[in-house]
């Protein structure tokens, strides 16, 4: 009898039978250690109970509105539409559009650029092409933050996704972008993105997340159709030794969107990791960061920007882990929260015994632009080695009734001046990317958050 037999059936439709029917729908020749720890990962998920009240991981979330029923796996279905071109990206070496979990598009990356043994492709190819390099970092790190059902449940029921490989000493100039979209009300889909720079190497991979209802995208209060959808996505980032690597990630998700995104980042020695997340969609979305730096040089630069509004919930909750000496994070999260919306920042150091001169940082920033807005903020320090530098801090506030004064004095409406003193407070995040490109591309795309 196998284990997914015993398990007893769930609420939603991420039974046994849902499992064992994705598990006959994997392509053949698919390597037995696959299929393995996907059946270990639903015994896992099955076994996990919901998040309570008594679990200090998830305190001040709301957690009645995490639930389960009413989704499913997705199928590819029907036409797949198109994409809304505020997403596009100039100057992309190569992009892979997924949607619902299956690829729908591609662009291959130059030649000249392939014949270095550069890989943007699926994670199914990649397991027949580089079955060994996934079989050590997909979904390698354990979570550590509280969501550890639901990276069982994507390890279990993750179609495909991104598989990104650069050699050792090639550095790419142009990043490459991957679209994870979603259609269809009751969907459960589970996008993946890995990337793997090995020693010497340079990539900027970009991540947009989006839903192919546009209307409702972004914004929980906004009228018209909406598409409750669930995405329950996660990403490897490895950075081999001297290697730099830029990660950026766009949320976009429909407003009835339940979002879970579990990022994991490993650093190697002299590496460098610069990872930026915009948040912009969903109803309720949890994003938890995991950054571990193992070899003496290791820098981690964890970087975010949220613009809440209706009544929007964003949950984050990040982890940095000096293993080694001579180690440096910086951590900084900017939020702006409108209406009755809510976040929450749970943020930890750690620094191991042997993690002298260490260097952290860590700091959370919230712009009150509602009476009724709510942000929580937790940040933390675990500090075992006794000569190190870790500060940490958060602050709230509202906006400066001088500078809105000013604004107002010169014929500017309050709406606008409201968004351009929001822009001031988030520049201090984006003006630390390198890649002009894709500091425009952000901005564009808070400002269709602010238009709605």
């Amino acid at each position: 009898m196998s284990s997914t037999s015993l398990i007893t059936p769930l609420a939603g439709d991420f039974t046994a039978e849902a499992f064992a029917a994705h598990l006959a729908d994997q392509p053949s020749g698919t390597p037995a250690w696959w299929s393995e720890r996907k059946r270990s990962a639903y015994v896992q998920f099955a076994a996990a109970a919901l998040p309570s009240r008594r679990d200090e991981g998830w305190r001040f979330s709301s957690r009645e509105k995490l639930t389960l029923s009413g989704f499913s796996p997705a199928a590819q279905k029907g036409p797949l539409g198109t994409l809304d071109p505020a997403i596009d990206f100039p100057d992309t070496l190569a992009q892979l559009t997924f949607v619902d979990g299956k690829l729908a598009g591609r662009s291959a990356p130059p030649a000249e650029i392939a014949a270095t043994g550069v890989v943007v492709g699926t994670l199914l190819e990649g397991l027949s092409t580089h079955s060994d390099l996934l079989r050590k970092h997909f979904m390698a790190q354990p979570q550590k933050l509280g969501s550890e059902k639901f990276a069982a449940l994507h390890t279990a029921f993750v179609d495909d996704g991104a598989f990104v490989y650069i050699p050792r000493g090639v550095e790419l100039t142009s990043p490459i972008v991957v679209t994870h979209a979603t259609r269809g009300a009751g969907m459960a889909v589970f996008p993946h993105t890995l990337v793997i720079a090995e020693e010497n190497s340079k990539v900027t991979v970009v991540d947009v997340f989006v839903s192919l209802d546009r209307e409702t995208a972004g914004d929980g209060s906004t009228p018209g159709q909406t598409v409750r959808a669930f995405a329950c996505g996660a990403n490897d980032l490895y950075a081999g030794h001297g290697s730099s690597l830029t990660y950026a990630a766009a949320q976009m998700w429909s407003g009835e969107t339940l979002s879970f995104q579990l990022n994991s980042t490993l650093v190697r020695r002299d590496a460098r990791v610069q990872s930026v997340n915009l948040h912009l969609g969903g109803k309720h979305a949890r994003h938890e960061s995991l950054s571990q730096l193992q070899a003496p040089g290791a820098f981690s630069e964890m970087l975010a920007v949220t613009v809440a509004s209706g009544d929007q919930e964003f949950d984050q909750r990040t982890l940095q882990i000096h293993q080694a000496p001579n180690t440096k994070s910086d951590l900084l999260y900017k939020n702006a929260l409108l209406d009755t919306s809510k976040t929450i920042f749970s943020g930890l150091i750690v620094v191991d015994p042997d993690a002298q001169k260490t260097d952290a940082y860590q700091s959370n920033r919230n712009l009150m632009l509602s009476d009724l807005a709510e942000a929580s903020s937790l940040p933390g320090l675990e500090i075992q080695a006794n000569d190190v530098r870790c500060t940490h801090g958060a602050t709230s506030s509202r906006i400066e009734p001088e500078q809105l004064f000013y604004l107002q004095a010169r014929g500017i409406s309050e709406p606008v001046a409201n968004e351009l003193l929001v822009f001031g407070f988030f520049e201090q995040v984006l003006n630390r990317l390198d890649n002009e490109a894709l500091h425009a591309v952000l901005i564009k795309l808070i400002q269709t958050k602010f238009k709605r």
